[in-house]
């Protein structure tokens, strides 16, 4: 038996920044993680849905030379652009290439949101008005429905990580003032929101869940980190 550490395959959009350095941050000597890039540059419906139908097979496949233990299809909205439903299918397809268990970002912030105390969700985003509605409908269950979606109308993807923390939280406290929720939900793999986390939940006051923190405790699950 090899004693080597857990092996995470990542999938990430070819402009994203930040969700590497959050995983590096966050699961330091606990697995190690090899990325593979999905050519995008703007962050809209037509360029995600290319992403998906042709370059994230590519990195998948790629992914598998390594013998990973885990793969992760690190897109929020790209899983969302059909509902919930799409991005398990999108995440089966990619992990039958892969040779491995595939985790959708979609389906992380799904069970981190199910796991959570609270009912009326806001949703914060940096994307186009489209893409925010996506995702907000996508996090919708039976007991859990948003109250509030706002998204920083921003379409070029490298740009989507250009927003401090504390700028999150002007926009957030600006966009969700005089809203009753009761959970946040910070959207996009490519934003600072797992930064901006706790200045989050000493503002509101109430949980606050973002695309990265879900996938990480995800990953910790599956793969039975302490």
């Amino acid at each position: 038996m090899s004693d080597r550490m857990p092996r995470v395959g990542l999938m990430v959009p070819s402009s994203n920044t930040v969700m590497e350095a959050d995983f590096n941050r966050e699961l330091a000597g606990q697995c190690s993680v090899h990325t593979a890039r999905m050519y995008m540059v703007e962050t809209t419906r037509s360029a995600e849905l290319a992403m998906v139908e042709t370059f994230a097979p590519e990195a998948a496949r790629d992914l598998g030379t390594l013998n990973p233990d885990l793969v992760v299809f690190g897109c929020t909205s790209a899983g969302s652009l059909f509902g919930a439903a799409y991005d398990a299918e999108v995440c089966d397809k990619l992990g039958k290439i892969a040779h491995a268990t595939t985790l959708g970002v979609l389906t992380a912030v799904g069970q981190e949101l199910d796991a959570t105390p609270g009912q009326r969700l806001a949703v914060i985003t940096p994307y186009v008005e489209d893409l925010t509605t996506s995702v907000a409908r996508a996090a919708e269950s039976a007991v859990r429905h948003v109250v509030a979606a706002v998204g920083m109308g921003i379409s070029d993807n490298v740009k989507l990580c250009e927003p401090t923390p504390e700028e999150i939280v002007e926009f957030s406290r600006r966009k969700l003032a005089g809203i009753d929720f009761d959970l946040l939900l910070v959207s996009c793999t490519n934003f600072r929101a797992l930064e901006a986390k706790p200045l989050l939940e000493r503002e509101f006051q109430v949980p606050v869940v973002t695309s990265n923190s879900a996938v990480i405790s995800s990953i910790r699950r599956l793969l039975k980190m302490h």
